[in-house]
């Protein structure tokens, strides 16, 4: 009985490796050796053609000190998140709080401000954002209804960031229903509560219902902070840096080394950089949180 229980147990064992093969074979294919591999090549000077060769950390004095893209790039992508993120959070939390309503064309309109998302990062819709801001765009057309002036929102270094900006703010769809799903969580008998103590909407709103999704805007937080930093599709489809580097963003300088250049040890290590840059930020949001994240569960 007993061997008879083992070959069963045996059997079962073999049948779950092979079914988390494909699995792990992507995970060391696709994550773990390209990303050991990306830190060795990250100094050294590997130019595909020829075999790596080890240079130290000539690439990174290299980033810091002599390339003068490089700390430009750094900062237009600091200032895209810095503005973004907390707009779109906004924006997002606003709109989920206008779609928490219960009336009958809500499913309608989560679908109409979702769709967006789904199709904000695609090569198509960069260019229709590219055709809406040009000189003779839409954009352009209706302001010239009141009298305005035409205005080269994409080739004016005052104007052109911001266009990528409200594009990014404008994909704010995700954000917004985890932020739905949050808010529909918070129980209605706090509403009621704090209702008949004559507490208004605003009153609510910061003593209820935002302690209550702290979490969820902590992991908002994350998620949008996360993506402004790593923010290519926008400036390589819209702009491609210009005008004078003010939309360069930091993944378009290090695609232009890496892929245009083949400068691929110098690529790595400027990846590696964003990577710690990301890492950094990331653990001082999570330091933060326990000053303002209200989770349920633990009282606090």
């Amino acid at each position: 009985m007993k061997n008879k229980l083992s070959r069963i147990l045996g059997k079962e064992s073999v049948a779950g490796y092979i079914f988390i093969a494909p699995f792990i074979i992507g995970l060391f294919a696709f994550t773990v050796i390209p990303f050991f591999t990306s830190l060795y090549l990250a100094f050294t000077d590997y130019n595909i053609l020829t075999p790596p060769k080890w240079i130290g950390i000539q690439n990174f004095r290299r980033m810091f000190f002599e390339d003068k893209y490089f700390w430009t790039s750094f900062w237009v992508t600091f200032k895209f998140a810095f503005i973004q993120v907390p707009i779109k959070m906004l924006v997002s939390l606003g709109v989920a709080l206008i779609l928490s309503r219960n009336t009958k064309a809500i499913p309608f309109y989560r679908s109409a401000f979702y769709i967006p998302s789904l199709m904000g990062g695609s090569v198509a819709v960069a260019l229709t954002w590219k055709q809406l801001f040009s000189y003779d765009g839409v954009i352009n057309r209706f302001t010239a209804l009141f009298g305005l002036a035409p205005v080269k929102w994409l080739s004016n270094p005052g104007t052109a960031l911001y266009v990528l900006i409200g594009l990014g703010v404008w994909q704010f769809g995700s954000s917004m229903l985890i932020f739905l799903a949050a808010l529909k969580n918070v129980p209605a008998s706090y509403h009621e509560a704090a209702i008949v103590d004559g507490a208004g909407p605003v009153r609510r709103f910061f003593k209820i219902v935002f302690p209550m999704i702290t979490p969820i805007f902590f992991f908002n937080l994350i998620n949008q902070t996360i993506g402004a930093f790593q923010a290519f599709n926008s400036s390589y489809l819209i702009t491609q840096g210009k005008p004078l580097n003010t939309t360069l963003y930091y993944g378009v300088h290090l695609y232009n080394r890496a892929f245009t250049y083949y400068e691929m040890g110098y690529g790595s290590a400027m990846a590696w950089f964003m990577l710690l840059v990301i890492a950094i930020f990331t653990a001082l949001i999570f330091r933060s949180s326990s000053a303002w994240v209200y989770y349920e569960s633990e009282g606090k």
